[in-house]
């Protein structure tokens, strides 16, 4: 295909991670437009592909039935040619703890353009450093992604943890005819605290319980009377085979925000630590009264570029994965986000969307 028929990303724009290289695909796939991806992952101590994104890459050119130059383990440069998109059942198994999340973070956008309900079973890592948590996915992602006018199903059939992985998850997609304009601006008041505190492995379960109490505790000392509800599990072993544990936390609000926190034990599990951790940054949020949290933001970027009409999130400062996610938005689908930081300190974020309909429908 002659150069100026690609649409070229710089990979190194800002945080210069695997973040471009996931949007830029996902909107070459809806959108039907060439791209080619150069320095990708500049920025990171060892630029290129990684397997997580060589197994994503690949899921896309199966889906959209792409031509691709590239693909290849530590390549930093992709040149990637969609045709379709088909619904189907597909398959990835990375062999490593590479994030099933981030995986089905690339995928779920472009399924939800095909033309018929799709499965994806992969199978990697569900809980490691550096990308959603599963249980933020079911339970802060999916709600969030309602607005849209999107849903889908997540089921957990095994977790993993770093460095072995050996996780697996099956999510069902349906697509839609087209993504209704999400509006993320009323906080309105905090009606509840939810999540989850796990351990697994040979780890103990008064790791969950440290968790579980530390977060309350924080919780009730700065709202005694707020409904705080956490459980704290050891998962089975059938269920997770490695030691892992972490804790998400989530406040639900009047206005229809699901703010989410998470943290991850590393080698040294400290449960009261983690506990603390993650109830200090839900604190931040439910004070600030933002409506969408630092890890939602660059997730949403995508879906109002693509939505019908005009989007708008209510926000904190915007990260770098942010920054980044509206720059390759902005190159490949020719729509303007409006960034706003008011006087209260939050940052509106506004799209009219491209109303992209789905063309396999």
């Amino acid at each position: 295909m002659d150069a100026k028929d690609f649409v070229e990303i710089d990979g190194s724009y800002l945080e210069g991670g695997g973040q471009v290289l996931r949007n830029a695909l996902s909107l070459s796939c809806i959108l039907g437009k060439p791209v080619r991806v150069v320095k990708i992952r500049a920025n990171r101590p060892k630029p290129g592909l990684s397997h997580q994104h060589l197994h994503g890459l690949n899921l896309l050119r199966d889906i959209a039935n792409a031509d691709v130059v590239g693909n290849t383990l530590l390549s930093t440069e992709v040149e990637f040619t969609p045709r379709s998109i088909g619904g189907d059942t597909y398959h990835v198994d990375t062999q490593t703890a590479a994030s099933i999340t981030l995986i089905y973070q690339m995928a779920l956008p472009v399924l939800l353009f095909a033309g018929r309900p799709s499965r994806l079973y992969v199978s990697g890592g569900t809980n490691v450093a550096f990308a959603p948590q599963v249980e933020y996915m079911e339970q802060v992602l999916l709600p969030n992604l309602k607005h849209f006018g999107v849903g889908f199903d997540l089921q957990v059939q095994q977790y993993g943890f770093y460095p072995s992985g050996k996780g697996s998850c099956q999510l069902d997609v349906q697509p839609v005819e087209k993504l209704l304009a999400g509006q993320f601006l009323d906080f309105g008041h905090l009606q509840l605290v939810s999540g989850v505190a796990f351990c697994a492995g040979r780890l103990p379960r008064t790791i969950a319980t440290d968790m579980q109490q530390t977060a309350q505790r924080e919780i009730h000392r700065l709202w005694p009377h707020q409904m705080c509800s956490i459980e704290a599990v050891k998962h089975l072993p059938e269920k997770a085979r490695q030691n892992g544990a972490g804790i998400l936390m989530t406040a639900h609000t009047s206005g229809g925000c699901v703010l989410g926190s998470a943290t991850l034990g590393e080698k040294r599990v400290d449960g009261r630590l983690l506990g603390s951790d993650a109830s200090c940054q839900l604190v931040e949020y439910i004070r600030k009264e933002i409506c969408v949290d630092a890890h939602m933001q660059d997730q949403l970027i995508i879906y109002m570029a693509l939505a019908v009409g005009r989007s708008s999130m209510r926000t904190g400062p915007l990260t770098n994965h942010t920054r980044t996610a509206i720059h390759v938005a902005e190159q490949l689908t020719g729509v303007q986000f409006d960034v706003e930081v008011e006087s209260s300190g939050q940052t509106l974020v506004t799209c009219e969307g491209l109303g992209q309909l789905n063309r396999m429908l």
